[in-house]
């Protein structure tokens, strides 16, 4: 395996609750479904912003690019934690299926904070 693909994190797949007025949510507390995620690579991407008008808010970009040869389960309902970060998926997982050698999936991250 590269060294570029030893990170790993876990993958939080919301359940879904109902709240009082009968709208579906989803829950990424303790319901959500936690899922060990491996061969991944997560670099920075797209920069990053702040928004000072009302509180201190610093939005960063991420890119997850999964190992050649792998396809995880990632949803773009997940949140994912590495290395004590929560990130955020945006937008589609893009996943590359063929050649078997190098199927892998990419996916858009943001961290709130």
């Amino acid at each position: 395996m590269s060294v570029l693909y030893q990170q790993s994190g876990v993958i939080i797949r919301p359940a879904v609750t109902t709240d009082r007025y009968g709208n579906q949510r989803p829950d990424y507390g303790s319901a959500a479904e936690r899922i060990p995620l491996g061969q991944i690579n997560v670099q920075p991407a797209g920069g990053s912003s702040e928004d000072t008008s009302d509180r201190q808010l610093t939005v960063t970009g991420w890119l997850l690019i999964s190992a050649p040869g792998t396809m995880p389960d990632l949803r773009e309902t997940d949140r994912i934690e590495i290395d004590g970060q929560v990130l955020e998926v945006t937008g589609k997982v893009g996943r590359w299926p063929t050649p078997p050698g190098l199927r892998h999936i990419e996916a858009q991250l943001k961290e709130v904070a």
